[in-house]
C-alpha cells in the first residue's frame, strides 16, 4: 500500500493507556506512525460524499499516535492523515467499525511542510510600513494595521493562505508585482470596497507592501517560525464539516438555537444569512446530512439588488459574471424562543415611511427622528414557511434577544441609534410601528442622572447639558446581569465600547487604551464583562466594576476608565518588524455563557480568522480549534447548543459557519461551497 499501510477488522479493547482503544460499530480507530515513530498530536481526517453535503469528521493523534473518531454515520469514508511536518498521507479506504494503520513520511524540505500552515504564518511574513509613512492616516501605524486586519482585508477574507500570497494567472500579465495588485483589488463585486481602503483611506500604501510580499515568497521566501502541533485539550476536538449553499455564495452567521436557552431547537436545523451574496436562505440538517434552501422575498418591487452594484474590473475567477444578486442582504440570524428564525434582513428601498420621521407621533421618532434604514428586520417560522416583513425605522446589522418578559430584540447598525422590537407586541398586533423604538447615545454629562437636553456632536461640552455620541453599534450585547445593552463602536480608532440603559436611555463610552486598539466584534459575558476582538492582536476584557473614576458627569467622556480593561495576546507570530505584535486578525467573539462546548461556562471564544478556526480562553490560556481540511477555513458567525446534556460532550457543542467572501480561496478552489462546522471537545483524545 505505499506510504499508507492499514490493517481492517475489529478488535476489543480498554481504554487504559498503552491499550489500543475499543472500536464501536460507528468508530475508526488506529495509530499513526512515520519512520519517526508515533506522530502525535496530527490530524486524521475521515470524509465522505456518500451524503447530500460533505462530511468529513476530524480527530486528534494522542501522545503515542493513536486515534478514535467517534459518531461516524454509516458510509464509505476516506481516512487519511495531514500535521505540521509531514506530507498528506494518500487516502485509505475504510467504514466505520474497523481499524485503519496509516504510516505516514515526514515532509522532505520546509517548504513542503509549510504548505499546510494556517495562513497566520504566511502572513506574519509580510513588512509593516515605518510610522513616518503612514503619518498622513489617523491613528498611524496602528491604524493602518487595523485596517489591514480586523477592520478592512482581512474582515472578509484570509491574507495568508495560497490563494493571497500568490497572484492568480488568470488575472493577466503586468510590467510589475504592484501593477498586479492595484489591479487585483479591483476585481469583481468586492472591488470598489477594496479599493476605496487601499488607494483611499490607507493612501495606496499598502500595494507596495503586498507587491513585496508576494514577490518574496514566490523567490521561494518561507515562514520564518513553523506553528506547533496541538496539545492539551486541543488534542480532544472532535469537528465535523458539512457544506451547505453553493460555490457562487457566501454566508455570514448562523443560528440554530436561542442564545438565551441552548436547548431549544435540539437536534435541529441551522439557519444562514447570506448577505450580499444571494436571497437564497441556507439550510442545513445535520442529522440527516441534507442542505437545502429557501427564497427569501422583498416587500417592495423597487428594493434594489447588490447584482447592479459598481464594478471596476472583471474577476480572475469569474471574469465578468455577476454573481452576488440580492435584495434582501440579509446578515445575523437568530433563533427566538419558539425556534422562529429572525434575520437582520432588507425588506424594502432605504426611504423610511413617515412614522418614522419628523412630524411622527412616535416617541423614539419625536426625540430622533430618521430618514433612511438600509436594513430592517423580518422573521421566518420553520414550520409553516412563513416570512414576515417588520419594517423597521433604524438600520439592522446584528440582533440579539434580551431575557425579558416582552422577548425584546435588540439590533445595531442604526444611524447613531440603538433599536430594539418588543417581539411579543408584535406578534399579539403585527402592528411594527407600535413595537419598536430607538435611541440615540447620550453622556449624562451633568451628572443628575437624567436625561437632558443635549449638545450635538462637535459642539463644545456643556457641564448643564448632556451631550450626544456621533457613534453606532457594531456588535450588540444585552447584559443578563443588569439588563443594560452594550455594543461595540468599530471602524474607527481606537474604537470603543458603550454602554446603554434602557431605563434612562443614557449611555456610557469606554475607549480601548494602549496597548489595544481596533474594536470589532464582541460579547458579554453573565456577569455583564465585555470580551472583544481588537485589531491589536488581542482579545480584550472590560470590566466596568474596576472602574474607580466617577461613570458619568464631565470627565466620563471615554477616557476614565483604563483599569477596566485587561488585554490577552491571541496566539500567533508578530510580523517581521513588528514582532510583540500577534498578526491574528479575530473578526468577532462570542461568549459561551452556558458552557455549551463542555470548556466552562463564560468561556470567551475569538474567531481564528488567520488561523482556520477559533481561539478559546480557558483558565487565561488559549485553545485553539482548527479546521486542518480544506484549508482556509474562515470564521464568522458562532453559537453554542446542547442537543442532550445527558449524553455529555455528545449532547453539546458549538456550530460555526464559514464567513469568508470568497469560498474559491479555500482549498479546493472554485466550486468549493461555504462550510458548518460542529466542534466538539470530549474528555480525552480516545474517548468515544
Amino acid at each position: 500500500m505505499g506510504v499508507a499501510a492499514l490493517l481492517l477488522g475489529g478488535i476489543a479493547g480498554a481504554h487504559a493507556a498503552g491499550a489500543e482503544p475499543r472500536i464501536a460499530a460507528a468508530e475508526i480507530a488506529g495509530t499513526v506512525t512515520s519512520a519517526h515513530g508515533a506522530e502525535a498530536g496530527v490530524w486524521v481526517i475521515a470524509e465522505t460524499r456518500d451524503f447530500q453535503t460533505r462530511f468529513a469528521k476530524i480527530v486528534v493523534t494522542d501522545e503515542a499516535g493513536r486515534y478514535l473518531i467517534p459518531d461516524l454515520p454509516e458510509a464509505k469514508y476516506r481516512v487519511w492523515v495531514r500535521g505540521y511536518g509531514l506530507i498528506d498521507s494518500p487516502g485509505a479506504d475504510a467504514t466505520p467499525g474497523h481499524r485503519v494503520d496509516i504510516a505516514t513520511h515526514v515532509a522532505s524540505d520546509a517548504a513542503t511542510a509549510a504548505k499546510t500552515y494556517p495562513a497566520a504564518y504566511w502572513y506574519a511574513m509580510m513588512k509593516i510600513p515605518e510610522e513616518a509613512q503612514v503619518a498622513s492616516v489617523p491613528g498611524g501605524r496602528n491604524a493602518y494595521l487595523m485596517w489591514m486586519k480586523n477592520m478592512g482585508c482581512v474582515g472578509c477574507h484570509q491574507l495568508g493562505n495560497l490563494a493571497t500570497r500568490t497572484i492568480p494567472k488568470s488575472l493577466g500579465a503586468f510590467k510589475s508585482s504592484q501593477e498586479a495588485w492595484l489591479r487585483r483589488l479591483q476585481s469583481g463585486q468586492a472591488g470598489v470596497q477594496m479599493i476605496n481602503i487601499v488607494q483611499g483611506g490607507l493612501a495606496g500604501i499598502p500595494i507596495q507592501y503586498l507587491a513585496d510580499w508576494t514577490d518574496r515568497i514566490g523567490a521561494g521566501e518561507l515562514p520564518a517560525v513553523p506553528p506547533t502541533r496541538p496539545s492539551g485539550i486541543e488534542r480532544n476536538i472532535v469537528a465535523t464539516v458539512r457544506d451547505w449553499s453553493d460555490g457562487k455564495a457566501y454566508l455570514h452567521d448562523l443560528s440554530g438555537t436561542d442564545r438565551r436557552n441552548p436547548t431549544v431547537n435540539a437536534y435541529g436545523k441551522l439557519y444562514g444569512a447570506p448577505e450580499l451574496s444571494t436571497d437564497n436562505f441556507p439550510i442545513l440538517d445535520p442529522v440527516h446530512n441534507v442542505a437545502s434552501t429557501f427564497k427569501a422575498s422583498v416587500r417592495d418591487a423597487a428594493t434594489p439588488t447588490t447584482r447592479d452594484d459598481a464594478v471596476l474590473a472583471p474577476s480572475p475567477y469569474w471574469g465578468e459574471e455577476r454573481i452576488w444578486d440580492s435584495r434582501a442582504i440579509a446578515h445575523n440570524p437568530m433563533l427566538d424562543q419558539s425556534g422562529r428564525v429572525w434575520y437582520t434582513a432588507r425588506i424594502r428601498a432605504a426611504d423610511n415611511p413617515a412614522f418614522c420621521k419628523q412630524g411622527s407621533n412616535l416617541s423614539s421618532a419625536k426625540d430622533f427622528p430618521i430618514d433612511t434604514s438600509e436594513r430592517q428586520v423580518a422573521v421566518y417560522d420553520p414550520k409553516s414557511g412563513k416570512y414576515t416583513f417588520v419594517d423597521t425605522c433604524f438600520s439592522t446589522h446584528h440582533l440579539q434577544f434580551s431575557a425579558d418578559p416582552n422577548n425584546t430584540l435588540w439590533t445595531s447598525g442604526g444611524h447613531e441609534v440603538v433599536g430594539w422590537l418588543d417581539t411579543k407586541k408584535f406578534d399579539l398586533t403585527g402592528d411594527a410601528a407600535a413595537s419598536q423604538g430607538w435611541a440615540p447615545f447620550v453622556l449624562d454629562i451633568n451628572g443628575n442622572g437624567k436625561l437632558d437636553a443635549w449638545t450635538e456632536p462637535g459642539q463644545p461640552l456643556d457641564p448643564t447639558r448632556d451631550q450626544r455620541l456621533p457613534v453606532s453599534f457594531y456588535a450588540v450585547m444585552p447584559n443578563p446581569a443588569d439588563g443594560s445593552v452594550w455594543g461595540t463602536v468599530a471602524f474607527r480608532y481606537p474604537g470603543a465600547i458603550v454602554r446603554f440603559d434602557p431605563r434612562t436611555r443614557l449611555s456610557e463610552i469606554y475607549n480601548v487604551p494602549a496597548p489595544g486598539f481596533g474594536v470589532r466584534g464582541g460579547d458579554i459575558d453573565r456577569n455583564g464583562v465585555v470580551w472583544v476582538s481588537l485589531a491589536s492582536g488581542h482579545l480584550g476584557e472590560f470590566d466596568r466594576r474596576k472602574c474607580k473614576a466617577p461613570l458619568n458627569g464631565p470627565k466620563a467622556t471615554g477616557d476614565h476608565c483604563p483599569e477596566g480593561w485587561s488585554f490577552y495576546r491571541l496566539p500567533g507570530p508578530g510580523f517581521v518588524n513588528v514582532p510583540q505584535m500577534s498578526v491574528e486578525s479575530s473578526y468577532y467573539t462570542w461568549v459561551d455563557q452556558h458552557n455549551t462546548l463542555g470548556l466552562g461556562a463564560n468561556v470567551p471564544i475569538a474567531t481564528g480568522n488567520l488561523f482556520d478556526g477559533v481561539h478559546a480562553l480557558v483558565g487565561g490560556k488559549f485553545v485553539t480549534l482548527r479546521i486542518p481540511y480544506p484549508l482556509g477555513f474562515y470564521a464568522k458567525g458562532l453559537e453554542g447548543r446542547i442537543d442532550d446534556a445527558a449524553t455529555g460532550w455528545k449532547g453539546r457543542g458549538i456550530w460555526i459557519t464559514s464567513g469568508d467572501r470568497t469560498p474559491w480561496h479555500k482549498e479546493g478552489g472554485k466550486g468549493t461551497k461555504p462550510m458548518v462546522v460542529h466542534f466538539q471537545v470530549r474528555s480525552s483524545p480516545l474517548a468515544d
